[in-house]
């Protein structure tokens, strides 16, 4: 595990109270060999400056990053970044949970049908907005089938399915809007960047129905070891975050440890999914060797040889 600050006490706080919850943790000790956050948000992570936040992440050996779309705001924004910043790669899409707000509007945060995202996004907000249809959503997709020929424009994601935050009424949006990015990656040679939450039969259905990319990237891989085995099998790159660390997810480490080496990638999902023992507090790409460390453990191999296959495992998989 990372190196932290000496008088941090077993979960990561240097006190009590909600002052510490909210503090950054401390920089972990840096990496041998440098890698990559296969996927963040760094419009989400508290207004902290790209700047600041890609310095510090090369402080500790990650020297690059995948910005990821979540609407198309936040899609013109990951290929805006990119395009300025050498060492960011972005990634272009509607989220799952995007496309059946668009299609059937907004009322309010209490009562968008369970079509929220997981927190709010700066560029994705929940504000009350009308039903805009099926127009509504081909003319988002049309504007992120632009943004995905974009040359610093890397992969076609986040997509997929979720049934966790969105019911039964939106879940042909879902599978619309999926395929449609299945098929612009296709056209572009882009990899595809997954979100699967409590679908994975489905998702590797339409995957199968429609034909996968040539890489095919599970953001923050949630299935088990079966589950891996069929990934592996069809050549899909899984990708571990955080939550790899919590103390319920003995799921996910049985995956990674079944995983092939050149099928692994790390990422942090920033700000979410703050790996232990920091969980709970801000995320950033700076703690990915905390992660990439303990998968090191799980995967009972050295820190560097995981770092060197994660490395030229998500150049490959994002062509840079």
């Amino acid at each position: 595990m990372a190196a932290t600050a000496s008088n941090s006490s077993s979960n990561g706080r240097t006190g009590s109270g909600k002052a510490d919850k909210d503090a950054p943790p401390p920089l972990p000790a840096p990496l041998n060999v440098p890698v990559a956050d296969a996927h963040t948000h760094l419009d989400m992570q508290g207004g902290t400056p790209v700047a600041e936040a890609l310095a510090k992440a090369a402080s500790v050996g990650v020297t690059t990053v995948v910005q990821v779309g979540c609407d198309v705001a936040g899609s013109r924004w990951a290929a805006e970044t990119a395009a300025a910043w050498e060492n960011v790669w972005a990634t272009v899409a509607l989220h799952p949970n995007e496309a059946p707000r668009i299609v059937h509007g907004v009322k309010d945060d209490s009562s968008s049908g369970g079509q929220a995202p997981q927190a709010p996004q700066r560029r994705s907000r929940l504000e009350t907005r009308p039903a805009g249809g099926d127009a509504a959503l081909e003319d988002a997709l049309a504007e992120i089938d632009a943004l995905a020929a974009l040359p610093h424009v890397r992969g076609v994601g986040e997509t997929g399915l979720d049934y966790f935050r969105t019911g039964p009424e939106g879940i042909r949006a879902q599978e619309y809007s999926f395929r449609r990015h299945i098929d612009i990656a296709k056209r572009h040679g882009k990899a595809l960047v997954i979100h699967d939450r409590e679908a994975h039969a489905d998702v590797l259905r339409v995957l199968d129905e429609e034909g996968a990319p040539d890489a095919v990237v599970f953001h923050c891989y949630s299935g088990d070891a079966e589950m891996a085995k069929v990934c592996a099998d069809n050549g899909y790159y899984m990708s571990f975050a955080g939550n790899v660390t919590f103390k319920n997810a003995q799921p996910l480490r049985d995956a990674l440890a079944v995983a092939p080496l050149d099928l692994i990638l790390v990422e942090t999902d920033a700000p979410f999914l703050t790996p232990a023992p920091y969980r709970g507090r801000p995320n950033a790409p700076y703690l990915i060797p905390v992660t990439l460390r303990a998968m090191a453990g799980y995967k009972e191999i050295g820190e560097d040889e995981l770092a060197t296959a994660v490395a030229a495992n998500t150049a490959r998989a994002f062509g840079y």
